[in-house]
């Protein structure tokens, strides 16, 4: 894989900065919960139904993400980078299928949180 550029390093990390709207302490939080364990799918393809079921993508991301908040900019790797692209990626896709009405308790906003992403604030 080719290094990444100052300039898509910059983009990647303004992008990732904008998606990402829950505070280390809030996603922490968020991914000790059983409602967190209860969403997503696994890396083989299974629906993630109940705590314990398996890890689900999404809260091994969210786990990445603390890692990366918590990471001084200049020791931010390619693959970082590389995986705050994914946490980009994927909460605009998913941001782009939100159900009609009150998406409070949906898995739909359980499965972004787990990606950092409350869609609920700043609504």
């Amino acid at each position: 894989m080719t290094a990444l550029t100052q300039d898509e390093r910059e983009t990647i990390r303004h992008d990732f900065h904008n998606v990402v709207n829950m505070s280390p302490a809030e996603l922490r939080s968020w991914l000790g919960s059983e409602d967190s364990r209860a969403v997503g799918m696994t890396a083989g393809g299974e629906k993630v139904t109940e705590a314990g079921g398996g890890e689900s993508v999404g809260h091994h991301m969210g786990e990445r993400i603390l890692q990366i908040k918590a990471a001084k900019q200049a020791d931010l790797t390619d693959d970082d980078y590389r995986d705050m692209r994914k946490v980009v990626g994927y909460v605009h896709r998913h941001s782009a299928q939100r159900p009609k009405g009150d998406v409070s308790d949906t898995r739909w906003r359980k499965s972004l949180m787990n990606w950092g992403h409350d869609p609920l604030k700043g609504a």
